[in-house]
Order: C-alpha cells, then sequence, then structure tokens
C-alpha cells in the first residue's frame, strides 16, 4: 500500500487537502510535524504523531520533527477552554532537550540517506524577527476575518475567558513555520492532529500569498477511548515515554488493559503490523476473547518500539509474577523475585516502627501509598487492598514484622493493578 492508502486502512487519516495524495506518489517529498514542549517528556497522545512521521519516513520521504521553541511561549489555543500558562525560557529549553532525545530515538537521522530526519526548532528564526519585521513580512498577508474563522478562535471569542492577542497570533506563528521551512527546506506538508487543521491551513495560504507556492496539509483523528474516557490517562496521571516518568511495566499495563473495542482499533493504529496479521488477530480474538490476543499483541508491540525488547521482556515478567497464579502464597515469590520486579513502587520502611507494629491505615498514609489514612480507610472496608495477597479487611490490623516476607517485604496491592513492594530497613 503507498503512504496515503496505508494511513486510511490504519485509521489514522481525517482531513487532507486536495493534491496531497498526488504529491506523496510523485516524488520524494519534506514534511514536518510540530511538537509542543510543555514537558520535559512526552506523553502516549504524542505518539501517533511519531508514529506518522515513521510511517512517512519508511515511506521514502523526509520527515522534520519541529521543536516549538518559540510557539511554546506563546500558546496554542486550540482544543482549549481557557489560556494556559507561558513557560519560561529555561524551563522550555529543558523541556526541548527532552523531547529531541525521545524523537531522535525514533526516526532515522543518518545524514547518508537522502530521506534522513531533522530536528527543527522554530525559535531559531523567530528569534531573529523583530515585531515590526512579523506584522510586515506575515501579518499583512492574512486578514482578520480569515484568522476569526478559524473554529478555534471562534469557540474562545464565543466562550467566557475570550482569547488573547497572543493566542490569536498563534496561528500565524505556525503559518509563518510552515513558510519558513517550505522557503528554506523545500518542506510542502505539515502533517498533525485534526484539532490543528485550522493553523495548519493558515500555513498554505501563507505561502501562496507570499510566494505563490503550493503547500499541502493532512491530519490525523484525535485518540478516544470507547468508555469516554481521556486516552492515555490512568488513575497516576499522564501516560509518558519517559521510563522515570512512566515505568515500562506501567506503560506495557496500559495497552494490556485495554478494553476490547479499543484494542482492535488501537493495534491499526500503534503497531506496524500488515493487515494479514491484524486480520489473523482480530479472528483470534473473535472466536476466543478472554485469551486477549488483541491486546497482547498490541502491548508487546507498543512496549518494544517505546522502551526495547528487553523492557518489554522484564513488563512481561513483573507481569506473570504478579498476576499470575495469584492463589499462590507471596512467601512463594523468592527474593529474587521480589527484587526484580521491574515498574513496581518500591519503598523503603522503618524497620523500628514495625518492631511494636503500626495500624494498616496508619502504615498506608506514611508509606504514601495512600495520600492519606482517610483513603487508606475508606479502601480497605471496600476490600481493595491486599498485604502479601491477603485481603485486608480490619483497619485495625496490625502490620508487623511478623508479616514481612523473607523477614524483610511487604508486597502492598491497591486496587486491581496498583502495586508496591515495601522493604523493612
Amino acid at each position: 500500500m503507498k503512504l496515503i492508502e496505508e494511513l486510511r486502512w490504519r485509521g489514522m487519516l481525517q482531513d487532507i487537502t486536495a493534491g496531497t495524495e498526488e504529491q506523496l506518489n510523485k516524488e520524494m517529498t519534506t514534511g514536518y510535524i510540530g511538537f509542543d514542549p510543555t514537558a520535559d517528556s512526552l506523553h502516549i497522545g504524542s505518539l501517533v504523531p511519531i508514529l506518522l512521521l515513521v510511517h512517512f519516513q519508511r515511506a521514502g520521504h523526509k520527515p522534520i520533527a519541529l521543536v516549538g521553541g518559540a510557539t511554546g511561549m506563546v500558546g496554542d489555543p486550540s482544543g482549549k477552554s481557557e489560556e494556559r500558562n507561558l513557560l519560561g525560557e529555561e524551563t522550555l529549553q529543558r523541556n526541548i532537550t527532552g523531547v529531541k532525545s525521545q524523537l531522535e530515538r525514533y526516526l532515522n537521522f543518518d545524514p547518508s540517506l537522502p530521506n534522513a530526519a531533522e530536528m527543527a526548532n522554530n525559535y531559531d528564526w523567530f528569534k531573529k524577527i523583530t515585531f515590526i519585521d512579523f506584522l510586515r513580512d506575515a501579518g499583512k498577508h492574512i486578514t482578520v476575518n480569515y484568522m476569526m474563522a478559524k473554529d478555534s478562535v471562534k469557540k474562545r471569542i464565543e466562550g467566557d475567558t475570550g482569547i488573547s492577542y497572543t493566542e490569536f497570533a498563534y496561528q500565524l506563528m505556525q503559518g509563518y513555520d510552515f513558510y519558513w521551512l517550505y522557503t528554506k527546506k523545500n518542506c510542502k506538508l505539515q502533517m498533525g492532529g485534526s484539532d490543528q487543521w485550522g493553523n495548519m491551513t493558515t500555513g498554505t495560504e501563507l505561502i501562496r500569498r507570499k510566494c505563490g507556492g503550493e503547500a499541502f496539509v493532512f491530519t490525523n483523528p484525535l485518540i478516544t477511548k470507547s468508555d469516554g474516557g481521556k486516552f492515555g490517562k490512568t488513575e497516576s496521571g499522564n501516560v509518558w515515554l519517559d521510563p522515570v516518568r512512566t515505568s515500562p511495566y506501567q506503560f506495557y499495563q496500559f495497552w494490556l488493559n485495554a478494553t476490547d473495542a479499543d484494542a482492535l482499533k488501537w493495534i491499526r493504529i500503534f503497531t506496524f503490523l500488515n493487515p494479514a496479521e491484524i486480520e489473523n488477530l482480530e479472528q483470534e480474538q473473535s472466536q476466543n476473547p478472554a485469551g486477549r490476543m488483541l491486546q497482547k499483541r498490541l502491548a508487546k508491540e507498543i512496549t518494544s518500539f517505546v522502551h526495547g525488547e528487553e523492557e518489554y521482556e522484564k513488563a512481561v515478567q513483573t507481569t506473570d509474577k504478579l498476576f499470575q497464579n495469584q492463589t499462590a502464597p507471596a512467601d512463594s515469590l523468592s527474593i529474587a523475585d521480589l527484587e526484580s520486579m521491574e515498574g513496581v513502587i518500591k519503598f523503603n520502611y522503618s524497620r523500628e516502627k514495625l518492631t511494636t507494629g503500626i495500624d494498616a491505615v496508619s502504615f498506608l498514609a506514611e508509606t504514601t501509598i495512600f495520600p492519606s489514612k482517610g483513603d487508606a480507610r475508606k479502601m480497605i472496608q471496600g476490600g481493595g487492598v491486599s498485604i502479601n495477597r491477603k485481603k485486608v479487611d480490619d483497619v485495625s490490623m496490625l502490620v508487623n514484622e511478623g508479616v514481612l516476607l523473607h523477614g524483610q517485604y511487604l508486597l502492598v496491592q491497591k486496587g486491581k493493578k496498583n502495586y508496591y513492594l515495601v522493604k523493612a530497613e
């Protein structure tokens, strides 16, 4: 399949300007996606644009990953109901460094390739442009009427909070990015999420009006969950690509716990499996839903892509130890088993307090497994806490040295999926 055909099949294409497919079929094309450096790591919401660039490069085209060092100082109003806090230059620089190091893991930057990936930072050109220069060279070519017609702007103007001039100008800055890359890098295509359509087409209009050029855009649908929940969010917050923020085990668990409906959709978007492989998996799933073959393969492919096969194997091993044979007593887990569990949150705790004993509620709050005694008490009363695979059914239960595994460990389970290993020191 050619690129656009494959993206359609995978459910990764929403809107596309006329002539885009013909341009991609005609010649190697340079295209870019912008990444907003609001944190020093990308999260799984950024995986679709990353995968778009990978597909783009594999199809023989040249990808540019643009980090918005300048636009990150302004803030994009698209999809937001109120203006966000602006980031300082030092914070932005730290975030840009983190984002760049992640993107370099997924794209091929080998300069010997004709379609080698490139990184760009729009601060590199915006820092040289004065306000008067920008008004003269960009602002005069796009009317206020044109800018106000964009959905992202209309929603904010019609809402309670309104929109500042700073955010109003964002689409013009993004449009100028496209113009700069078009003139300096022969970049003819911009890709991104469907909420960016207005900003992206401003770029094609600026290119047309300023230099009579033709440029193209296409967007991908925003990822949703079948239950209406926000994609990429868990009880503990965002699922990050940084293994320090979200361990490979936790990352693996997110995909493994996808619903059947989500797994059916995500297996096409988040893996590079071909149609025959995916159709076989879908057939296996329909014949044996309890086997969860789609979820297992989805989790394997995306965890290996982001963190590598070794971390994937560790995540599987930890999952097996925690969830397989849960009826076996906790002391059947060896010290090596407990110590090698990757991704399980680990704490040290005072052995002295366990010598005299401490009630379970206080213990759970002091270890920060729960934010407060009230939360711990409520979860215990709801049957949601186990220590060493034994359900805690009494809030006054005493936690002492007598319950330690191998004289040193406590394996605490909160809810169905959250595990903690506490080591007495």
